[in-house]
């Protein structure tokens, strides 16, 4: 089924994980609409800007992760899931 792009199941897991999250985030834009907020970096941000702030830093942490070969990559999700809710809360 996914021979066509030479994808594996974690890839296409992934990419499912940030379809539902965008899904997500959109009922939740609708059905509970929100004022931008300013936290710590003094701009405003909106659910969405935090979502892609989180995503962005997520990934640089799994490269450096990667690049400094700091122990087993499942590890890298802990730090990033911390980092997801540090954003969610303070940015």
């Amino acid at each position: 089924m996914l021979d066509w792009m030479a994808w594996t199941w974690p890839t296409a897991a992934f990419f499912l994980v940030i379809a539902a999250l965008l899904a997500t985030f959109t009922v939740l834009a609708i059905r509970f609409p929100e004022v931008p907020r300013k936290g710590i970096l003094r701009i405003e941000t909106t659910r969405g800007d935090r979502l892609y702030i989180t995503l962005l830093g997520s990934a640089f942490i799994n490269l450096a992760w990667l690049g400094l070969e700091l122990g087993p990559q499942p590890y890298a999700m802990i730090v990033c899931l911390v980092y997801a809710g540090a954003v969610f809360r303070w940015v």
